[in-house]
């Protein structure tokens, strides 16, 4: 898992070369971590995470401020809140 600190973002989530289930997980690991109030931003090419990331940041009253396809790469930004 990579995990960067972000000028645009408060962390930086590269799921890229991860397979369903691996960018959901790893996407709720690195919330858990973050302050409220903080941006993630999530980058994967597993086309689950189209369905799966923005029902769980649904389910668990998470912003969802962007999804976005660009092509087979799929990027997600999310407030912790």
């Amino acid at each position: 898992m990579t995990i960067n600190k972000g000028d645009q973002y408060d962390v930086i989530l590269d799921a890229r070369e991860d397979r369903c289930p691996m960018p959901l997980l790893k996407t709720k690991m690195a919330l858990s971590k973050m302050a409220v109030g903080e941006c993630l931003c999530v980058t994967t090419c597993d086309a689950g995470s189209l369905k799966d990331i923005p029902q769980y940041v649904a389910l668990v009253g998470l912003s969802l401020l962007l999804k976005r396809e660009d092509g087979d790469v799929y990027t997600f930004v999310i407030q912790k809140s």
